[in-house]
């Protein structure tokens, strides 16, 4: 299992082949998936070389279907891992983990007890309940603005109260970690909803992380 091989390989063709409208979805996503996984995983206390080096592969290659598909790009995520994984060494049973890790974060996220798909799910999402949340959101909303998939900024505020409102955190690191802020981020989409007068939380959080 040759890893920094297949590390090097996708991050190339992440780097020269996403979409630039890949607002939220871009390179520094993928890499900010990979550093979350490892940091929670550390602390949960995983510590088998194999496990974690199968979590990281999971995390680089979790939204390389972004390549060739907007919808359903797990599964195209893991059509990529099939065909090019072997080719690093990978044995046919651990491709199969690292596409059960990746479809497990398909919406809603469906990891099961498998603590390395709990990883990946809670790694996906730990925007959710950090500071920087609202400024990582207006890039989400401009990817999918970009796509005519969300009208205006009412929908979105809506979507995102229904979204925080329904999202948990799978592992007891990352509910430690985020949950509590995740829960001031709720306050805040509820009060934009609620027309709020002069709340603009992004506004205040620094500048919209640039598209890779």
């Amino acid at each position: 299992m040759d890893c920094p091989r297949a590390e090097l390989y996708i991050l190339d063709q992440l780097r020269q082949h996403l979409s630039p409208t890949l607002f939220y979805h871009g390179l520094h996503h993928t890499l900010d998936v990979a550093a979350q996984a490892q940091s929670l995983a550390e602390a949960e206390g995983v510590t088998d070389p194999t496990d974690l080096a199968l979590l990281r592969t999971a995390a680089l290659y979790h939204d390389a279907g972004f390549l060739t598909a907007y919808q359903g790009h797990e599964e195209a995520s893991c059509a990529l891992a099939r065909q090019v994984l072997p080719g690093f060494g990978y044995a046919a049973v651990q491709v199969e983990l690292i596409c059960q890790l990746i479809l497990a974060t398909k919406m809603p996220q469906s990891p099961g007890a498998l603590l390395l798909a709990q990883l990946l799910c809670d790694a996906d999402l730990d925007y959710l309940g950090r500071p920087d949340f609202w400024p990582i959101s207006r890039t989400l909303f401009r990817e999918l603005q970009a796509r005519q998939l969300i009208t205006d900024e009412h929908a979105w505020n809506q979507i995102q109260v229904q979204f925080l409102s329904s999202h948990r955190y799978w592992t007891r690191t990352a509910t430690a970690r985020r949950e509590a802020a995740k829960q001031e981020r709720l306050a805040e989409a509820r009060a934009l909803v609620d027309g709020f007068p002069g709340l603009k939380p992004w506004a205040t959080q620094g500048p919209v992380p640039p598209a890779d």
